[in-house]
């Protein structure tokens, strides 16, 4: 009977599936059973019965239905009976269609089923993004010639894919016709992955050995997709698969061919191609669903012509890759289903404690290992049940670990019939109390898991219980969430989680009660198609995709608030959050992380935090969370924080850097740390938001803390929440350049590719003048935030004030806010500091402890003293009963001038510190004329109280603070001899500093700073040598290579030299003394030198240039010695004289000899030959170090772009003796010389030396410091014209014409117009002359650098070009000769850019990018280090934009010299980050001494 049903029902056409069928065709099978009356076939169509409910019904159901027993029985086991042959015949037939694994993939939890259908076919280009697949079954074997199979296929399809420049995936494990139905997914058993994926990165081998390189960059490592049996089991079967990715910037115009291994070995012996050679070279492209060889031989006459044909449309082929993946790309979108799951999960609540939900029931399928790491979620829902679908769950799946978490009770489907009162059955399956976990296709109690195709008829019923128990309606009142969890992709339309869904989405008639949530967008397609098929409906609105399943467990996790209370979340943007895990947190010990929950469920008190913070307390998370409580005072937002929040921010994150800068530079005290901490505040939904804990920590450790926050969570995905770093109290610009720096190298490491910022450094910095003018312009790259409130800021306070007052009785203490609201007026805080003072006695403790905290705090920013500290100078001792007095208190009536604040360093105390700097300053004033305490005695209690120092906690800070008050200097326009605190005691109580020196000593004996402080107190301010030499030898004792301190010995001697000097009186020198002066010259000389040869060894943050500056100094004093010399002193020829004695051209011998009264002179002759070696050498050693320093300072620079107030100072005295060096060497009266004509050519000749040098333009470095040193359009064309002069003289030397070539470069730049300036075509033979030359080794960076600037290939210009990048290395390795000591720290300046035009127009230099752009030097040198500065309209239209090649960290550029790539190096490491090898880039080109350097690179 069975037997004729199934053969009627093939013959009437029904479907081969009962699922499919509808009710019309279960009646016409039912009709035609035998034995089975007709009616039965009119009720199960009246029932709406269909294939689906068939297979549901039991005996029971058709009984109810008024179906007999006997025909019940007769249909259900006809039923059974088709069941079963429709299995029998199905056995190994395919199965439903699924989606390929995700391309360019490897970390997803996708897996494939047996017998599954891929429902991509095999295909050619398309979109060429969408990538085309090929199928292989494969044998999975590890024999030779099964692998080699393997990497042929793979080599011919990856030669296909490049050359049609579509992605693509070749599968090995799936079948293809004739054997398998196309795309049936087979599996193979890999035994060995490291054997495949070692095999399969030899395919290179294939490729032409010039697209090696690009052939490992486009095909992806093999990938090993697990294959599970039908009835969700694993199995040992996987899914071998490659992914072929020809990036447009990789191939370019490209074609490749592929050889045989083995007659690529013989190529190298070929003579000439044949057909039969011919036939081992390929040329295979996509072409329909298979790889095609365009070479192979065919008994055609052209055959060569299709081939011909396609190579000749590459370039096409190539634009249209290039379009698709910038198309591609533009389609990237911000999620917002963060946001979209808190609404839902939650009913619209927004808070799982007053969720809308009471239950929550899971319904999911099979799981994977990188899921069971986001599982607190699940558990946090407490779901009343869990409706698994694994049939492994138990074994390792996701019920083995939900179980470690929490109890479960584990049921089969079949618990759940009613059979009894559903009470009754609720209590013996204690629901509502333990989560009942229901094993919907077997896996324990022996039962067996089904097949896909069988579930619904074995299990289908049982399930549907269970779903009508859940849905029940006996207690309407209890609202309820179905959540389907898709850890894996459903792709067939018999999967029981489809079948699931249609039972809830019947019971619930809606999908108002329904969430489905997975991970990736192909199985949220998939699902959404299958629900629709099945439903009728869309469940799009109700499903979310687009987070990662950590995003989804953070994000609901944070929904409650004894989470928020006990974890912390960060941002992952749309309103999505992830959990932060305790030991990731620990980990970034050097930063304070701020979560989107920061301060949530704490119990701190908010009166007293508040009324602290209102004393003049530093601000705390705390404030900003309690001023948006309801009913509280809401936290005043300054002028500038919409600016920032709207501008800077927005602007930051546009630019294309991986760390970019801002500068909140602000006046102690006037609330910049509160502005920026409540900019992170407000961003801290939208950023990862922290603090640096430490200035002083490790940059590089720093920046590896900084870049994990970044990509936390995030494995093959770009991060998409920036890292907003707050970073304050840094003293130095160059130390937040190098954090910068250290952080774009990590990201660079990383490979974080920065089309957009990654991190933002929010840089709030104590400006180092407090006269800033309220007409400060703010920048997108700089705020000032000053002591003068605006109107609207004042009328703010004011409100507030009145607020406050209502709430606090105490408000008139509340000294830090009322300072702000009185607009920092001085007679206020001036009032406020001699009310609070008023009675004040040195001699009691408190106010000891007091004058210390003012002292300290207006001296050093940031001081403070710790708890610890305080409790044992004042006695205070904890009493364990009644708990410990606060020491605030101890401090009597000036405890409301005091604060309490946390010191980040090593460890982490609590200290006091004054509550506002200006409250400090006048506080010290009114000690010092009021009460007579002078800043000397409060610092000799500092340094001489034992007690103080006692304390562990706090001891170190305390230290470093007292040793910076008393060493460290203040440089401003002029130099400080001594720290503002030592001059201050000096002017206030003269003679005292020098006992407070004496005790500093004590109290640091082995601190070489301190007896360096005592040696330059000794011969700056006493002149005492002797006791100065005695402090600069112990410095040296405590470190001896430093080159720091060895100056100090230098320095002493030069001051005994210079004071020596001073003291001898008007009229000529003795001989006495001449031999004391040259004797100290020469030892001043030997010490700086020794100190020079010790800085060249250092590898500290700069380089210490004290040597040179200080020989030349001393060579200046020589000179004013010897102009007093009678020798020398007579007349201008003895002037002559003297130079050339001192230049090492005439001898001291022929001197005297010709000197009329050299009897008189004998003794000065004699002492001057005992230092004859030293004088002869003057002239030259100055010259060296005044080029020396020019070369420095030319051509590097600071990473801030700026020089410092000391560089400054150091600048000034350069230039003064300079002066006094070229008024005796670079002038010379001869007019007795010029009467003799022989002599006139050779005098003119010296003159125009003398002159060039006078101005600088003997050196390449004094040449180029022109373009930036303001110099006179006149000065410049007549240097021009003398050196043009010496070179056409015949007595060049090559250094000359060098310099000749950088004058008239030089000079096109300042005045194009200039007619002077020799023309381009002659300059380039000229250099082209100069490098057939002999050329000096120390000539060869200025020569080479010139070369490569000018030699540049660019369009409609002739340049000679084949030995450019013989140069560019060159210019690398003299780079590394000439600078090695010196650019530590430093990084060489661009001189140059290359330009649109033609001719010395093609360059641009920097000068002009400057007035381009308009900005101060600040914010240019912000603007270049963020590369905002590419954006500029005018700096865009006058640079060339050139495009290269990655390769290996470097680029080569592509030039209009077909052939020609040359390498730079990129400027910024960072902007190369996500570009592969060989990816092609757009770029501007700069010049600097280490070689031609990439900018804003893209």
């Amino acid at each position: 009977m069975a037997d004729r049903g199934k053969i009627k029902s093939q013959k009437d056409g029904l479907p081969r599936d009962i699922k499919d069928w509808s009710k019309d065709q279960v009646r016409e099978w039912a009709l035609n059973l035998d034995q089975v009356p007709d009616n039965v076939a009119e009720i199960l169509f009246q029932q709406d019965v269909d294939g689906p409910s068939l297979l549901l019904l039991d005996t029971e159901d058709l009984q109810k239905n008024r179906v007999t027993l006997g025909p019940a029985k007769l249909l259900i086991k006809a039923r059974d009976e088709e069941v079963k042959l429709i299995k029998i015949n199905s056995k190994g037939l395919p199965r439903g269609p699924c989606k390929p694994y995700p391309f360019c993939r490897y970390n997803d939890s996708y897996r494939y089923m047996e017998s599954d259908i891929l429902d991509i076919t095999e295909s050619g280009a398309s979109d060429l993004i969408e990538p085309c697949h090929e199928y292989k079954a494969f044998n999975g074997t590890t024999d030779e010639a099964t692998m080699t199979r393997l990497i042929e296929e793979v080599a011919r399809f990856a030669a296909a894919c490049m050359n049609s420049r579509t992605n693509g995936t070749i599968h090995f494990g799936i079948g293809d016709e004739p054997n398998f139905t196309h795309g049936q997914v087979l599996g193979v058993v890999v035994t060995d992955k490291e054997a495949y994926a070692k095999k399969i990165n030899t395919v290179i081998d294939y490729f032409e050995h010039k697209h090696k390189k690009t052939a490992q960059s486009c095909i992806k490592p093999p990938r090993f997709v697990g294959v599970l049996n039908r009835n969700e089991t694993s199995s040992e079967k996987c899914v071998i698969e490659v992914d072929i990715v020809p990036d447009s910037t990789m191939c370019e115009e490209n074609i490749y061919h592929t050889f045989n291994v083995d007659s690529k070995k013989k190529k190298k012996a070929k003579a000439k191609e044949t057909p039969e050679t011919r036939q081992s070279k390929q040329f295979f492209v996509r072409e329909g669903g298979s790889s095609r060889d365009l070479l192979l031989l065919t008994t055609l006459a052209r055959e060569m012509e299709e081939y011909n044909h396609f190579v000749a449309g590459k370039a096409q082929r190539a634009q249209l890759r290039k379009e698709a993946e910038e198309k591609h790309l533009n389609v990237i979108k911000c999620s917002t289903q963060g946001n979209r799951l808190r609404q839902m999960i939650t009913g619209g609540s927004l808070s799982l404690d007053k969720s809308h939900f009471e239950w929550y029931i899971i319904v999911t399928n099979k799981s994977h290992q990188i899921h069971f790491e986001s599982l607190e979620f699940l558990v946090e829902l407490n779901p009343i049940a869990v409706l698994d679908f694994d049939p492994e769950s138990a074994k390792d799946g996701l019920q083995f670990h939900f179980k470690k978490l929490r109890t479960v009770n584990d049921h089969l489907p079949a618990q759940f019939k009613v059979t009894e009162g559903v009470e009754d059955i609720a209590k013996q399956l204690k629901l509502t109390r333990i989560t009942s976990w229901v094993f919907s296709n077997g896996g324990i109690e022996k039962e067996e898991p089904s097949d896909i195709d069988e579930w619904l008829m074995d299990k289908g019923s049982s399930v549907r219980d269970v779903i009508s128990f859940l849905c029940r309606k006996e207690d309407p009142n209890k609202r309820f969430l179905v959540i389907f969890l898709l850890w894996s992709t459903v792709s067939e339309k018999m999967d029981p989680l489809v079948e699931t869904f249609s039972m809830f989405y019947q019971e619930l008639k809606g999908t108002e009660q329904i969430l489905c949530i997975c991970d990736n967008k192909n199985a949220f397609t998939s699902w959404k198609n299958l629900v629709d098929a099945r439903c009728g409906t869309n469940i799009a609105h109700r499903c979310i995709h687009e987070l990662s399943f950590p995003e989804v467990n953070g994000t609901v996790l944070s929904l409650l608030s004894k989470n928020r209370r006990s974890s912390r979340f960060l941002p992952c943007g749309g309103g999505s959050n992830v959990l932060l895990e305790k030991k990731v947190e620990r980990d970034l010990n050097t930063l304070e992380v701020l979560c989107v929950n920061q301060c949530e469920g704490g119990n701190e008190d908010k009166i007293v935090i508040e009324e602290n913070f209102y004393k003049g307390e530093q601000v705390s998370w705390w404030n900003f969370y309690f001023s948006e409580q309801p009913g509280s005072i809401p936290f005043i937002k300054r002028d500038m924080f919409d600016f920032i929040m709207n501008t800077v921010i927005p602007d930051l994150c546009s630019l294309g850097k991986a760390c970019v800068l801002f500068n909140l530079m602000h006046v102690p005290g006037c609330g910049g740390t509160t502005l920026a901490m409540h900019t992170l505040w407000a961003l801290r939904d939208r950023f990862r938001c922290a603090v640096l804990r430490d200035r002083n920590a490790d940059f590089a450790e720093v920046a590896d803390q900084v870049v994990k926050l970044l990509m936390y969570v995030h494995k093959e995905q770009l991060p998409q929440v920036p890292v907003l770093l707050m970073i304050d109290d840094f003293d130095d610009k160059e130390k937040v350049f190098d954090l910068q720096r250290a952080i774009d190298e990590e990201c660079a490491k990383k490979n974080i590719q920065s089309k957009s910022a990654q991190v933002i450094l929010l840089n709030c910095m104590m400006s180092e003048s407090s006269e800033h003018t309220e007409h400060t312009e703010h920048t997108a790259e700089s705020v000032f935030i000053g002591n003068n409130l605006s109107e609207k800021e004042q009328k703010l306070f004011e409100e507030k004030l009145v607020a406050i007052e209502k709430e606090y009785k105490n408000a008139d203490t509340f000294y830090g806010f009322m300072i702000m609201k009185k607009n920092f007026k001085p007679e206020y805080v001036q009032g406020v500091a001699r009310n609070t003072l008023k009675s004040f006695n040195m001699k009691e403790k408190h106010a000891q402890l007091l004058a210390v905290l003012v002292l300290l705090n207006v001296y050093c920013k940031g001081s403070s003293l710790s708890i610890s500290l305080c409790e044992e100078f004042l006695g205070v001792q904890p009493k364990p009963i009644f708990g410990t007095i606060k020491v605030q208190e101890r401090f009597g009536k000036f405890s409301t001038l005091i604060a309490t604040c946390s010191v980040e360093g090593k460890l982490v105390f609590k200290a006091v510190e004054m509550i506002h700097s200006s409250i400090a300053r006048h506080c010290l004033q009114e000690l010092t004329t009021t009460y007579n305490v002078s800043k000397a005695e409060i610092t000799d209690l500092l340094l001489t109280t034992d007690k103080l120092y006692e304390s562990t906690q706090g001891k170190d800070k305390l230290l470093k603070d007292v040793r910076q008050i008393l060493v460290k200097r203040h440089y401003s326009v002029e130099e400080c001899q001594f720290s503002p605190l030592i001059q201050d005691i000096a002017n206030e109580s003269p003679g005292l500093e020098e006992m407070v020196l004496q005790n500093a000593y004590k109290r640091f004996k082995k601190d070489a700073g301190v007896s360096q402080l005592l040696a330059r107190y000794y011969y700056l301010k006493i002149k005492d040598f002797s006791e100065a030499e005695v402090w600069a030898s112990r410095a040296r004792d405590l470190s001896k290579d430093s080159s720091y301190f060895a100056d100090t010995s230098a320095q002493v001697v030069k001051h005994r030299l210079k004071n020596t000097i001073a003291d001898c009186k008007k009229g000529l020198i003795s001989p006495e003394k001449l031999g004391t002066f040259l004797k100290l010259a020469q030892s001043a000389t030997d010490a700086f030198k020794e100190t020079h040869n010790l800085a060249k060894k250092e590898l500290s943050h700069s380089f210490n240039t004290a040597g040179c500056l200080g020989e030349i100094q001393v060579g200046a004093l020589v000179i004013e010695v010897l102009e007093k010399t009678p020798v020398f002193a007579s007349d201008n020829v003895r002037h002559d004289i003297m130079s050339g004695v001192l230049s090492g051209n005439v001898q001291l011998q022929d001197v005297e000899k010709n000197d009329k009264r050299q009897n008189k002179h004998a003794q000065h002759y004699e002492i001057l030959k005992q230092f004859k070696d030293f004088l002869y050498s003057l002239r030259n050693r100055m010259k060296e170090n005044f080029d020396f320093l020019d070369n420095f300072s030319v051509n590097l620079g600071s990473r801030s772009g700026m020089k410092d107030s000391r560089e400054q100072v150091a600048q000034r005295e350069l230039f003064r003796c300079f002066r006094q060096y070229t008024e005796l060497f670079c002038k010379t009266d001869s007019a007795g010389l010029l009467r003799n004509k022989a002599m006139s050519f050779m005098l003119k000749l010296h003159q125009e030396r003398q002159y060039l040098e006078m101005n600088k333009a003997d050196t390449f470095s004094g040449i180029l410091n022109c373009l930036s040193n303001g110099i006179l359009y006149d000065s410049m064309e007549k240097i021009a014209k003398l050196s043009a002069s010496v070179c056409k003289s015949g007595q060049s030397t090559v250094k000359e014409r060098i310099n000749f070539i950088y004058v008239n470069v030089v000079l096109s730049c300042i005045k194009p117009a200039s007619k002077h300036i020799l023309p381009y075509k002659q300059l380039i033979d000229l250099l082209c002359q100069v490098l057939q030359e002999q050329i000096p080794l120390r000539e060869n960076l200025p020569l080479h650098f010139i070369a490569v600037v000018l030699f540049w290939p660019q369009q409609q210009e002739v340049s000679p070009y084949h030995n450019l990048q013989r140069y560019i290395s060159q210019i690398r390795v003299s780079y590394r000769m000439v600078m090695k000591e010196v650019f530590n720290g430093k990084r060489p300046i661009i001189h140059f850019m290359l330009g649109r035009k033609q001719g010395y127009q093609r360059l641009v230099h920097l000068g002009e990018i400057r007035r381009s752009v308009r900005a101060g030097e600040e914010d240019f040198t912000l603007m270049w280090e963020n590369g905002k500065i590419w954006q500029e309209k005018e700096v865009k239209e006058h640079l060339c934009r050139l495009t290269g090649q990655v390769k290996d960290k470097r680029i080569l550029a592509d030039t209009c010299i077909s052939g020609l790539k040359l390498e730079i190096t990129p400027m910024f490491q960072s902007q190369l980050s996500g570009h592969a090898q060989e990816t092609k880039v757009s770029f501007f080109i700069g010049f600097s001494m280490k070689g031609p350097v990439a900018l804003d690179i893209k």
